[in-house]
């Protein structure tokens, strides 16, 4: 029991109870130094209120209800469909690479083949032969190509051009599939193929390598010797349209596009002036000059506007009044003074002036006339492009009055324009695939052929075959004039004369420039004369006019090769 009074406070015990005064409990904390505060010393003590302990069991459960609805979710609703997705990931797909066909040669050589890949066992790397003058033959592939996450998201082989893509349906088959069990740890546990691959057909090629190579190798050495800036050739079966050879120059390599590594080399090539990426066999357009003077021939005969006996006179060149300045007459020149010549002589010594008077008339001889020049030019195959998958490119052009209004302004023609444009100068374009078709049809009596890169193949598409009806002594006389050529001392394709083989060509030279500074040198013809074969058509591109090496040289060098190492086509 506890008592207060004035003087002191006295506290009495009892044996069990100890009595304490209230100053000793409420003692002011402010007086007590030394509290250690973060030891919660000189507080006073609440307990937790029965509401913050019914907000804290409310949370508790709802996280549980959560839990359990998101479960139920999972487990029951969802279930099966995550199972199946569960299985799908143990059971991974993936492709069996078909192996693309592979690409011959006539003779069973192999110009583009597959080898294994050392860095991925998907599929197979494409090689291509090791010579040169094969690129726009056959052309380059795109691989099949992954994403980051090594997943395919390209799945063909490309092909890009030439035979490669023309063909690529042929080549590339069509790929399988496998399923690839693995763990929880993606080890492999079993590989099992549901879909075998179909692998890719092999194509061989009418085309003969070695031929191939040797054109391309003399068309290269003589642009490098002398400064043409390009060059093509090809060589076609008269009978079939079966393409024996055809090259390009320059080239890229279909190895180095293929692989894709070099770039600096791959920029290279599609910026180069020379065009190393343009087929120049189909794709190139160039002023054929005076190899178009043997169908200016038949226009005239079939036309009846010359004998092929009468002669024409030529002294170096023709003049004609011009109507605005009396004094200053047009004159047109030949590249030489020829003489008296006929038909076959002009085709011979390729005489212009012969060719301007039967194409554009000159006082009493009577010419074609431009309408009719262009309706034989298109009956021959100029200026229209091939439709075959393979050879569809450029149309080239013949000049015609609504061609030069079109042109130049709506400027008018005149006899001139006709003069030039029959000797296959002016606005004239062709492209060598045109002009071999034309070649063998003067060779094969009159059948316009659709050339053809596939050897024995039914299912190759190509341009048909066309019967131009042509008068066969016509054609005689222009196949005689070509001969005349080769094995007269005075023919322009006189270089082409050999013991070894019997040739029948025409030679053109087309000036280009402003200043006529430079020229195309142009050779055609077929082998052997008597029973033609083969026609043939070769261009140097775009040389110095002084120089006097041109296509012919090149030919005779293919045809010499030929002749010591692939007989059989000469015979």
């Amino acid at each position: 029991m506890m008592k207060f009074g004035h003087k002191r406070s006295v506290v009495r015990y009892d044996k069990r109870v100890k009595e304490i005064d209230p100053d000793e409990i409420f003692i002011d904390s402010e007086n007590l130094p030394n509290f250690d505060t973060y030891q919660f010393e000189g507080r006073l003590e609440k307990s937790i209120s029965r509401r913050s302990l019914f907000i804290l069991a409310g949370i508790f459960f709802l996280i549980i209800f959560v839990f359990v609805c998101r479960i139920w979710n999972l487990q029951i609703q969802q279930g099966a469909a995550f199972f199946s997705k569960s299985e799908s990931n143990r059971l991974r797909n993936s492709l069996v690479f078909a192996k693309r066909g592979i690409i011959y040669d006539r003779t069973g050589t192999e110009l583009a083949w597959n080898v294994e890949n050392p860095t991925d066992n998907a599929f197979g790397l494409r090689k291509y032969i090791p010579l040169d003058g094969f690129a726009h033959l056959l052309g380059y592939l795109k691989y099949p190509s992954k994403d980051k996450y090594g997943f395919y998201f390209s799945e063909v082989f490309d092909g890009k051009a030439g035979v490669e893509k023309t063909y690529n349906n042929i080549l590339s088959g069509e790929n399988g599939k496998q399923i690839v069990e693995v763990d929880a740890m993606g080890k492999v546990q079993s590989e099992n193929v549901i879909h075998d691959p179909k692998d890719g057909e092999d194509l061989t090629l009418s085309i003969d390598a070695a031929v191939q190579n040797k054109m391309y190798e003399g068309i290269k050495d003589l642009a490098l010797r002398v400064g043409f800036t390009g060059g093509a050739g090809v060589i076609m079966d008269v009978t079939n349209g079966q393409i024996l050879a055809m090259t390009s120059y320059p080239e890229y390599s279909s190895q180095v596009l293929t692989d894709g590594q070099d770039t600096e080399l791959i920029n290279k090539y599609f910026n180069d002036k020379n065009t190393p990426a343009l087929n120049r066999i189909i794709n190139g357009l160039y002023t054929p000059g005076s190899t178009v003077k043997p169908y200016m021939a038949f226009a005239a005969l079939n036309e009846k506007v010359i004998d092929p006996s009468t002669n024409i006179y030529s002294s170096g060149s023709i003049s004609l009044p011009n109507p605005y300045d009396a004094a200053h007459p047009s004159i047109f020149k030949d590249w030489k003074a020829q003489g008296y010549v006929d038909m076959k002589k002009a085709l011979a010594v390729s005489s212009d002036v012969y060719f301007y008077e039967v194409g554009g008339g000159f006082e009493n001889q009577k010419g074609l006339g431009i309408v009719n020049i262009d309706k034989y030019m298109k009956m021959f195959g100029f200026g229209q492009a091939l439709t075959s998958p393979f050879f569809a490119g450029s149309n080239g052009s013949i000049p015609t009055p609504a061609w030069k209004a079109a042109n130049f302004n709506g400027e008018d023609w005149r006899v001139g324009d006709t003069y030039h444009t029959s000797i296959g100068q002016y606005g004239f374009q062709v492209s060598p695939i045109q002009l071999v078709r034309a070649v063998s049809s003067l060779a094969n009596g009159g059948k316009l052929v659709g050339p053809k890169i596939l050897l024995n193949r039914t299912d190759e598409v190509t341009d048909p075959t066309v019967d131009l009806n042509l008068n066969q002594d016509y054609l005689k006389i222009i196949r005689d004039g070509m001969h005349d050529g080769v094995i007269k001392d005075y023919g322009v394709s006189h270089g082409l004369n050999s013991l070894d083989y019997s040739v029948a060509a025409k030679t053109g030279t087309a000036e280009l420039g402003v200043y006529k500074q430079f020229v195309n040198s142009w050779v055609t013809g077929f082998f052997p004369y008597e029973n033609p074969k083969y026609a043939f058509v070769l261009i140097m591109e775009k040389g110095p006019v002084t120089n006097t090496t041109g296509a012919l040289s090149v030919m005779r060098q293919v045809l010499d090769y030929m002749a010591a190492n692939k007989p059989e086509y000469l015979k």
